[in-house]
């Protein structure tokens, strides 16, 4: 979570319901986007990066299952929605095997309709903390560069750093394993989803960028090295030691 007030998507097409929630959520304390739709929902979790969702499976373009599923198979990457995070399925389907779906599709928790309010909040707390250390968890720092997949923001020390879709896809990437060297094989398919590799130019037009984007304080954090891939490393360009003719900047 990357604010005091956490934020909580409700998907539901029932008005009453709909309002009860956000009523009752807002004044404890949640920050509410509401959607009626799966379309509006995919919309929200692309842009407002809610801490938790709450859906229903009746929805009138879609099942809500299928927003389950729509989550869970985001990348991770290239995708603005998290894979990981959090859902509350809230329906009227109170069957085992309702359930069951529920829980194989991918939400976290399942909660039949009516409910009583208060065990809504308490399930809706224990999601959220669990996902408020899957949060501090998922962070990634390299040096003074830091990478919060959940809200898709980079830090440079002080300095917000503002990347594409595609460049911070290929910072994420390179940030799981600091000074590895990833393929380009592995960068074009991870990130861009190529199967054929070719003679594009691609991830060296996106690295060259990202590289000028991360030479705020003069550190050098994107290196090529030659013939191979990228290398994500740490510190002060004058203080990299390079090593022999292997890696150039690109």
């Amino acid at each position: 979570m990357t604010n005091d007030r956490p934020t909580i998507l409700v998907v539901e097409d029932d008005a009453a319901t709909r309002t009860f929630l956000a009523d009752n959520l807002t004044a404890d304390g949640y920050n509410l986007f509401v959607a009626d739709c799966v379309r509006d929902a995919l919309r929200l979790l692309e842009t407002k990066y809610p801490d938790v969702v709450l859906v229903d499976l009746g929805l009138p373009d879609g099942d809500g299952l299928d927003l389950v599923s729509r989550i869970r198979e985001a990348d991770g990457l290239a995708s603005r929605i998290n894979p990981d995070i959090p859902v509350l399925v809230i329906s009227g389907r109170a069957s085992e095997l309702d359930r069951v779906r529920g829980f194989e599709r991918g939400c976290d928790d399942y909660l039949v309709k009516p409910f009583s309010y208060p065990e809504l909040r308490g399930r809706v707390s224990a999601l959220l903390r669990r996902c408020d250390r899957r949060a501090r968890r998922g962070r990634l720092r390299t040096g003074e560069l830091e990478l919060d997949p959940a809200s898709r923001e980079v830090r440079l020390g002080n300095d917000r750093v503002e990347l594409s879709q595609k460049e911070f896809a290929l910072l994420r990437t390179l940030a799981t394993d600091p000074t590895r060297v990833f393929t380009k094989e592995e960068l074009l398919r991870g990130v861009w989803g190529f199967r054929s590799i070719g003679s594009t130019r691609t991830l060296d037009s996106h690295a060259c960028r990202l590289r000028n984007k991360l030479s705020l304080h003069g550190d050098r954090f994107v290196v090529n090295v030659w013939g191979v891939g990228y290398r994500l490393v740490d510190g002060p360009a004058e203080s990299i030691a390079l090593s022999g003719a292997g890696e150039v900047a690109a």
